[in-house]
């Protein structure tokens, strides 16, 4: 049987729950149809990369799928007629790959970085200047010690 990739987007308001149960009713159609789900990924609520449908951020899920090409065409249509489903892409591929996609992999490497060292402070004082609290210990900032002038007009007499 040929093997496709399905990736669909959700609404953004709705749980991870939800969003399971759209690709359950997805695998329930396809294995009537006569395929199995091979595959299934939940890749999280992600940015869009432009507003669909007055959404700024979707749930975004890749399925599998390993079914005859009779049995899409319904899966499509479920798909478009669900009004929680923004947008869903449906390909052929030689293979479907048993490691994680991806976008797991780089969410993997991510979580795995230390956030917290930036490596050590440029010398000199050309430094960028962000962060950094600005004091007046400079030269021409410090107070001059008066006691070689009298009075209020500073002037000696």
């Amino acid at each position: 049987m040929p093997l496709y990739e399905c990736v669909f987007i959700a609404r953004n308001d709705i749980t991870q729950q939800q969003v399971e149960a759209i690709a359950e009713q997805v695998a329930t159609l396809i294995t009537e149809g006569g395929g199995e789900v091979k595959k299934r990924e939940y890749w999280g609520l992600r940015g869009l990369a432009y507003k669909v449908k007055k959404n700024r951020k979707a749930h975004y899920m890749l399925l599998g799928i390993d079914a005859p090409g009779t049995a899409l065409p319904e899966v499509e249509r479920q798909l478009g007629l669900n009004e929680d489903v923004l947008r869903s892409l449906m390909i052929r591929v030689d293979e479907i790959d048993e490691a994680p996609s991806a976008v797991l992999a780089k969410r993997g490497d991510d979580r795995e970085r230390d956030r917290g060292f930036r490596g050590p402070r440029p010398a000199g004082r050309f430094g960028s200047g962000r962060g950094r609290e600005r004091s007046d210990d400079r030269e021409e900032y410090r107070a001059r010690p008066r006691d070689d002038m009298d009075g209020p007009g500073g002037m000696e007499e």
